[in-house]
């Protein structure tokens, strides 16, 4: 469950994130909720997992989660450029998030 926990906090981080570009279109009480719920839900879950996972593991997972999300979120949905350059980036930063799975916790 622990790793569940994990990585459900990382895709609340890009929820966050995606909230963040939201907010910044129309700033709003309900785009401000959804930028507090994203963070906020996102810091519970990684706490849970915290529990159980070694503090250095579970936060490159979380950050690794967050930062791909984030970046393949802006390629999908903000227009944002996807040279191979950066989509192989991103795929270094989940093969080394998926690799950290495999560690002793």
């Amino acid at each position: 469950m622990d790793w569940f926990f994990l990585i459900l906090a990382g895709l609340c981080e890009v929820a966050g994130v995606a909230a963040i570009a939201r907010f910044n279109e129309k700033k709003n009480l309900l785009n401000g909720l959804f930028l507090v719920f994203g963070f906020g839900t996102s810091f519970l879950l990684l706490t849970l997992a915290l529990e159980t996972i070694s503090m250095g593991t579970a936060y490159a997972v979380w950050t690794g989660i967050g930062t791909a999300g984030s970046a393949l979120f802006g390629i999908l949905f903000l227009k944002e450029p996807a040279e191979w350059k950066r989509v192989l980036f991103i795929a270094l930063i989940i093969s080394a998030t998926v690799g950290l799975k495999f560690l002793p916790s």
